[in-house]
Order: structure tokens, then sequence, then C-alpha cells
């Protein structure tokens, strides 16, 4: 019976290597926000929007703002749900709270966002409220660059452009959906491509490395 031979430095070397640069691109890069999840978001926005500019909403700021609600109370829950899914299962985290700390990053500017919309509610000043809720959007998006594909920046900076431009344009109406719905789509389906191909390119990498190597 042949002894089993010890293996290769040389293959046990490279082993090493790549159990480590997997390791590293777990904690540079944050995996709880899905790209498929932000997609379906800004669809919903797009959708919302249609519905409200074809009347099927009463036209008054309150109907208007409840169907926004639904649309943020939802996103919302896509995305707190994908993370619960991706926490919950994915093995190389092994439910570890400090893998949940980049999502710390992106409270103040909601917080912020959140209590500017309560200020504007409160004074019925509808009209600025589609500037400030794309500027918030913008902030976050900025905040989790250090964490994300370096790409979410430029949607964190298209968000906060387009912000400016509803809160500097005459006459922005909180009447006009399609405003909020156009921005939310677009930069929604342009964070959720990147997310969605940066996994893909993670993906392939680690099925590269992953490969065993012929003797």
């Amino acid at each position: 019976m042949e002894s089993q031979l010890p293996a290769h430095p040389l293959h046990e070397a490279l082993s090493t290597v790549r159990t480590l640069r997997r390791s590293l691109l777990q904690k540079e890069r944050f995996k709880g926000w899905s790209g498929p999840t932000r997609i379906l978001s800004g669809t919903l926005a797009l959708f919302a929007a249609l519905l409200l500019e074809l009347n099927w909403v009463p036209g008054t700021n309150l109907a208007h703002l409840a169907v926004w609600g639904v649309v943020f109370l939802a996103a919302m829950l896509l995305n707190l749900g994908s993370l619960a899914y991706w926490f919950l299962n994915d093995r190389m985290i092994q439910r570890d709270l400090t893998r949940l700390k980049p999502m710390l990053d992106v409270i103040p500017p909601l917080a912020v966002g959140a209590l500017f919309t309560l200020v504007l509610i409160l004074r019925r000043d509808f009209e600025l409220l589609f500037g400030v809720w794309m500027c918030m959007f913008g902030l976050t998006n900025l905040a989790s660059r250090f964490v994300l594909p370096s790409a979410i920046a430029i949607v964190g900076v298209f968000y906060i452009l387009a912000g400016a431009l509803c809160l500097l344009l005459p006459g922005m109406s909180f009447q006009h959906s399609m405003a909020m719905g156009l921005v939310f789509c677009a930069g929604e389906w342009a964070g959720g491509m990147i997310l969605y191909l940066d996994d893909r390119r993670y993906a392939a990498f680690v099925r590269e490395f992953e490969t065993p190597e012929e003797d």
C-alpha cells in the first residue's frame, strides 16, 4: 500500500495566498446591499410616479405624500430583507455582528433627511421634499463609497446634483411626480448594476483562485 505523499510546499503556499486574498476582499467589500433589490426599488419608484401622473390617486399633496411613503417603506423593507438574508446565510461572515458596521455610515444622512422631511411636512412646505430626498440618497451613497465599489460615489453625486436642481429650480412642484420617479429609478438602477457587476467579478475571481492547480 503506497504511502500518501506530502503536499508540495508550493501548492500549500498558493493555497494560503488564495485564502488570504479572499479574506481581504471579503473584509474590504460590504456585501449586505443587494444590486437586484436596488433595481427593484428604483422600478417601484418609477411605477409610483406613473400612477400619480395618471391621476389614479387624488391630486392632493397629502395623497402624493402617502404614495411616496409607501414606496420608501417598501424599498426599506426590501433592502433590509436582503441584508438580513445575507447576514443569516453567508457562511463567510458566520453571523458576525461586526460585519454590519458599514450600516452605521448611512444612518446620519438618513436621520438628517428624515428630520428635514418632518419639518417640511409640519410646515406644509411640500415643494422642497424631492430635493431633500435626492440629496439624502446622494449622501448615503457617498457615505458608502469606502465599503462598496468606488463607482457608487458617482451615483451619490448624481443624486445630489439632481436634488440641488430640484431645490433651486423655480416653480418645482411636489405634484411633478416624474421628477422623483425618473431620478430615483435612474439612481437605483445605476447603483444596483454597480453592485451586481461587482458581485459577478468577485464570484469569477473566487472561482479562478479556488480552481485546483494541475500537478
